[in-house]
């Protein structure tokens, strides 16, 4: 048995001592909730959200944690729903079937339950792990601000959490900035990531799945923000890195930029209501954008598209833009930030302060989120902060590299990658050929 196997059986043997008796209807879960109650759409993502904070809290290896969850939720969808159905509401004007959570999510602990059961007494065969894992360095911080309301997701195991054995290996990561409360965000790192492994393009146009999943996120946080009377919004950026391409999409101005030989190569632009094309946008469908200390829209918000906001909707769009990049192998790590990062750090400071904390700690990637964290919040940022740093290759290697440039002049970063950017969804260039292929 290989370490990740005897790690998976301990993990499993303690499991099953923990938890030697199902729950009955009036035990307690050993993990709360995200809702009360729950539309059928959204039992997928409110199910992993549980097992992944019940896993992770007894540090489960990530592999296991993610076929676990997986295994869970397909005996959860086999069962009989329907006493779990909550009694028509008559001042709620939409006909949808709502689910009571508590006793539904019960009913998952005790199928997730099983499965770690009947695992520990024989145990599957192993989940395949990537053929390159990628260390993520992740640091976010609630500065200055009352209440944090960023959220972010970092799935390398994407495609054991959904079950894909297609062969092309994925990866999905993403930042979530909130306003007027943490909800929306909430929303779409609970859900954004499922919507997408449903998408029927995921496999042969990936891009359009990702820019789909954003609107379809969008769609079901309306129905919950009606019902439960909130008024949230979010920002977000997402990547999914398929196969060796990296496909970007995102809503408002939380962003991503690619470094690639310590040099930085720009993926998009960020959402702005001063932003010329969306200034124009908005204007057309009769709004306007005024100063008010920042450019908002209609007197409002300060951004042109997100997640949420639906008393300002379609000024603020939900229609998020994508772009995809063919990676060559040479690209060094993907950033995603909010606009706490990006409002005092400039894109070109990223690779010189990515290598001096690489410096610092003798090539450990770790702690690179966090000396960049550090530097927006010394450069005057009073936002909440959230940096996820994904990188492509060994940290080690890339200070090697840094260290010996004299020696080893690099190629120019218009050799290491090709990027599409299509504002529309619809591929052009070498992305659609690559499409249809993965």
């Amino acid at each position: 048995m290989g370490v990740e196997g005897a790690e998976a059986q301990r993990f499993l043997d303690e499991f099953v001592k923990e938890f030697p008796d199902p729950l009955g209807p009036d035990d307690p879960l050993p993990v709360s909730p995200l809702s009360s109650r729950l539309s059928q759409d959204e039992i997928r993502g409110e199910s992993l959200d549980l097992a992944g904070r019940l896993l992770a809290a007894r540090n489960a290896p990530p592999l296991l944690s993610a076929a676990l969850s997986h295994a869970g939720l397909e005996e959860l969808l086999k069962s009989d729903l329907t006493p779990f159905h909550c009694p028509p509401d008559p001042e709620q004007e939409s006909t949808s079937v709502l689910l009571q959570s508590e006793p539904l999510q019960r009913l998952f602990f005790n199928k997730l339950r099983e499965v770690g059961f009947a695992w520990q007494q024989r145990a599957p065969a192993p989940a395949s792990p990537p053929s390159r894992p990628l260390l993520t360095s992740v640091h976010a911080i609630r500065n200055a601000r009352r209440k944090m309301e960023d959220r972010h997701v970092a799935l390398p195991e994407f495609n054991q959490l959904f079950g894909l054995q297609d062969g092309v290996e994925r990866g999905y990561y993403a930042v979530f900035d909130g306003h007027g409360g943490v909800d929306a965000a909430t929303y779409a790192a609970t859900h954004l990531h499922v919507a997408l492994s449903q998408h029927e393009e995921l496999q042969s146009d990936p891009a359009a799945a990702l820019k789909s999943a954003f609107t379809r996120t969008d769609d079901m946080f309306r129905e919950k923000a009606k019902r439960e009377r909130l008024r949230s919004g979010s920002t977000g950026v997402a990547i999914l890195l398929s196969g060796d391409w990296l496909h970007v999409a995102w809503l408002g101005d939380s962003q991503v930029m690619l470094v690639s030989q310590g040099q930085p190569v720009t993926l998009m632009e960020p959402h702005k209501p001063e932003r010329e094309d969306e200034k124009q946008r908005i204007e057309d469908l009769g709004g306007c954008i005024a100063f008010m200390g920042c450019w908002r829209v209609n007197g409002t918000y300060a951004v042109s598209r997100a997640i949420g906001d639906f008393d300002q909707k379609p000024y603020i769009s939900n229609e998020a833009d994508c772009a995809s990049v063919r990676l060559s192998g040479k690209e060094d790590y993907v950033l995603l930030a909010c606009d706490g990062f990006f409002d005092t750090v400039q894109p070109a400071d990223v690779p010189g302060l990515v290598l001096e904390a690489l410096r610092d700690s003798g090539g450990q990637g770790g702690p690179a989120a966090q000396r960049l964290v550090s530097q927006a919040k010394s450069a005057g940022s009073s936002d909440n902060i959230t940096v996820l740093l994904v990188f492509l290759r060994d940290p080690e290697q890339l200070l090697r590299e840094a260290e010996g440039d004299a020696d080893h002049p690099r190629c120019s970063v218009e050799e290491t990658s090709s990027i599409v950017q299509d504002s529309k969804g619809t591929p052009e260039g070498p992305f659609g050929q690559s499409a249809a292929e993965q």
